[in-house]
């Protein structure tokens, strides 16, 4: 399994291990002029699950990895957080923001998988 696919893996795991739900992950890698080459979205039922799920994706990639996020926004906002890996963005959303922003579907040529939710 390649690089990225691993470190795709490790953020899902992050976001798992917060009950972070409906995770999609966005390949964008085919798209010219796409600005990564992977979205992995999901949400929180409320702003602490999402800056909950914001520290455990950030820990996981950091244990695992041993990468730290060119950058994080949103923390504090409670709306939305966007952890930047340079290859992947990480977008934390909570309910209402990601419907309204619909990144899922802003890039209509990326090829969505999506992950189950564990209970």
């Amino acid at each position: 399994m390649n690089t990225e696919k691993k470190f795709i893996e490790s953020i899902v795991e992050g976001i798992q291990e917060k009950k972070g739900h409906g995770i999609v992950i966005a390949d964008l890698s085919e798209i010219d002029g796409a600005i990564c080459k992977y979205f992995v979205i999901c949400h929180g039922n409320s702003p602490q699950q999402v800056e909950a799920i914001a520290g455990s994706v950030s820990d996981y990639i950091r244990e695992h990895h041993g990468v730290k996020p060119i950058s994080c926004v949103g923390l504090g906002t409670n709306q939305w957080v966007a952890i930047d890996y340079a290859d992947v963005l990480v977008h934390i959303f909570i309910p209402e923001t990601r419907e309204y922003y619909d990144l899922e579907h802003l890039w209509e040529d990326a090829v969505l998988t999506q992950i189950e939710d564990i209970d």
